[in-house]
């Protein structure tokens, strides 16, 4: 699948994954979701309170900073090298279990993809569905 994003934040992926699932007829199985990227992520996180998400870019902003002397690698930008450190950091796949044909996530939980460049990006998402 492909995802938009408007620049760095997070973007929720989970009714994409829910569609897949549902195309799929699967009632119980594994799903390996994988970004193709290097500097975006994806993650599982709180989907009902929004200052989490703001909460989240404000920690990695300190942890990361953009433009840090520290870093060599800035070819596209002050924020190519720090985006590369945050998706190292939060990962590319997940494994995300469902049965009963739905995902076995948390009643809080969702699943993002998060954008660590600055400017709008289009993301390739890979979604395998293993089961029966």
């Amino acid at each position: 699948m492909t995802v938009h994003t408007r620049g760095r934040g997070l973007v929720d992926i989970t009714a994409q994954l829910r569609d897949a699932l549902d195309r799929s007829g699967l009632q119980a199985g594994l799903a390996t979701v994988f970004v193709q990227h290097t500097s975006c992520s994806l993650i599982i996180g709180e989907n009902a309170d929004p200052t989490v998400q703001s909460d989240l870019e404000r920690f990695f902003a300190r942890l990361v900073v953009d433009g840090d002397p520290l870093f060599e690698h800035d070819a596209e930008g002050p924020d190519d090298m720090p985006a590369h450190i945050r998706s190292v950091l939060t990962g590319c796949s997940l494994g995300v279990p469902f049965h009963g044909g739905r995902y076995s996530l948390g009643t809080w939980q969702g699943v993002y993809l998060w954008e660590h460049r600055a400017e709008p990006h289009r993301r390739h998402v890979n979604v395998t569905l293993i089961g029966h």
